[in-house]
């Protein structure tokens, strides 16, 4: 059904679940990592990240927008036809985090690594049979079916992501373009202090190592999901393991780039690890009949694309906001995208006034730990010690470091 943003007509939604699953990164390991390493994860507001610097996975930001964003059970739309959910969603919630004090950057996908070509085979059946679902329940009238296979075959294309790209530069958004995998460049600027965070659903930003990991940040416009700060460091010293044991146990928990070994849950996989510290000596101590290992197994693959990925080369990279294009943006979104026109300068007027205003004081340290997300055994760790950090003040919002 079309719809149009140009009647005063603002049509957002809670994130749906669903989009958590699409997309695979690492199974299972945001609730391993609550239930075995619950110190790690820190729950924080968007207020406290006012002056950092921010990577942000452009693609699963855009995907989720494509999820999020919709009327009906479908995705957004203008008068003529054209989808729009995307390009509300990054608007929207990039002016929240500017207006908030954060300096986002965008990450896009390069190509993606041979290895991941059977994860995007998969991806295409499902598809296949996603559509054949449609059209029966299409033909049965089954609404909720409808929408739930119509989310399904949502799919972030070529020209969303230039589309996207056109509004971040009319907003003074600076963005870059992976070599191969958004996350994976994401960690790499976090790692060379560009950033202060990588921002993505995708938890295998930590298995590419890094230090800081944030999630719901452009899912937490309805407040409804604080944001999750998932720190590296703590949890391989909760779970007693190595980096390059991290990236063992991910690879066994199941990744886009290899299968896994039938019948080793998350439970095992980690027991495993911290006995024998590696998959090769993992095999060497498996029971293969109980736990066929996949023939050719690619885990040495998946682990040199882990510690050692394509990445954009940090030190060229000069991350700079400039000043928004105000009329660029209402040719851009009002002309040819038929937004709503006092909305668009309203975010634009936001913009710019946080480029020009300064910053207050933060404090680091004001966050709240968490407990198992999922685990029944909810556990409250004791605080270590009681010796807080002293407050930073943050730098102008402005253009450069």
């Amino acid at each position: 059904m079309r719809s149009s943003l140009s009647r005063n007509h603002l049509i957002t939604s809670s994130f749906s679940p669903y989009f958590l699953t699409t997309r695979m990164g690492i199974q299972g390991l945001a609730k391993l990592i609550a239930d075995v390493a619950p110190i790690s994860i820190k729950e924080n507001d968007i207020k406290n990240y006012f002056g950092r610097k921010v990577a942000i996975d452009a693609s699963m930001s855009i995907y989720q927008f494509l999820i999020a964003v919709r009327q009906d059970g479908n995705v957004l739309q203008n008068e003529d036809g054209e989808t729009t959910s995307h390009l509300m969603g990054m608007f929207y919630r990039t002016v929240r985090m500017v207006d908030n004090g954060i300096k986002p950057v965008y990450v896009f996908d390069g190509k993606p690594p041979q290895l991941k070509s059977g994860e995007l085979a998969k991806r295409t059946e499902r598809r296949a049979e996603a559509e054949k679902h449609l059209l029966e329940a299409q033909e049965a009238g089954d609404v909720e079916s409808i929408e739930k296979f119509n989310k399904r075959l949502v799919k972030v294309t070529k020209e969303h992501n230039e589309e996207c790209k056109k509004l971040l530069k009319l907003m003074g958004i600076p963005y870059l373009e992976a070599p191969c995998e958004a996350e994976a460049t994401c960690a790499a600027l976090v790692k060379a202090g560009k950033v202060y965070a990588a921002a993505t659903e995708d938890m295998d930003a930590l298995t590419f190592g890094t230090p800081l990991l944030l999630r719901h940040l452009t899912a937490s416009e309805a407040k409804k999901l604080p944001i999750q700060e998932f720190h590296l460091n703590r949890t391989l010293q909760e779970m007693d393991i190595t980096q390059e044991q991290f990236v063992d146990l991910c690879i066994l928990l199941g990744s886009d780039y290899c299968e896994t070994i039938r019948g080793i849950g998350p439970k095992r996989a980690i027991d495993l690890i911290k006995q024998h510290k590696s998959i090769e000596k993992i095999l060497e101590h498996l029971d293969t009949k109980k736990y066929p290992v996949p023939e050719n197994w690619l885990h040495k693959e998946a682990r040199e694309l882990f510690l050692n990925p394509e990445v954009a080369n940090t030190d060229t990279i000069d991350l700079k906001w400039s000043e928004p294009d105000e009329n660029g943006l209402v040719e851009f979104m009002c002309g040819e995208k038929q937004f709503n026109e006092d909305r668009i300068r309203n975010g634009a007027k936001k913009l710019a006034k946080r480029r020009q205003g300064s910053t207050q004081g933060r404090l680091d340290d004001f966050f709240k730990v968490t407990g198992s997300i999922s685990s029944s055994k909810r556990k409250e760790p004791e605080a270590k010690g009681s010796t807080k950090k002293k407050t930073k003040t943050a730098g102008k919002f402005k253009k450069g470091k």
